[in-house]
């Protein structure tokens, strides 16, 4: 989609320290992280938020978890443990509109957080 940040990140349109991708998802750090390790990972194709996630698309919801664990085994912190959010909608904090999974680690974590 024109403008979105995150699809320009994944048709390397903007510069980011990828982490890895594959055909379906990308995974970059934050540039503004809340965590020593930050990584977002996003779905090539532009879905606004998990809430407008089609019935039909759950392969590439296992897809976007199963790199947020990758995330977490790359950066070191999937021993120590490590969060996974997404944020759905302004009242959650969602700042981009675009489907995207926070992994962060790193630190211990509070909760409730936010």
């Amino acid at each position: 989609m024109d403008g979105c940040i995150f699809c320009r990140i994944a048709a390397h349109q903007v510069n980011a320290r990828i982490l890895f991708e594959d055909e379906h998802v990308v995974a970059f750090h934050d540039v503004a992280p809340r965590a020593p390790v930050h990584v977002l990972v996003i779905p090539r194709q532009h879905i606004v938020s998990l809430a407008q996630v089609a019935p039909g698309e759950q392969d590439l919801l296992g897809r976007l978890l199963l790199a947020a664990a990758e995330a977490a085994r790359q950066t070191g912190v999937a021993g120590s443990g490590y969060r996974v959010v997404t944020n759905c909608g302004a009242s959650a904090g969602q700042s981009v509109l675009h489907l995207h999974i926070h992994v962060l680690g790193g630190r211990s974590l509070a909760w409730p957080p936010g």
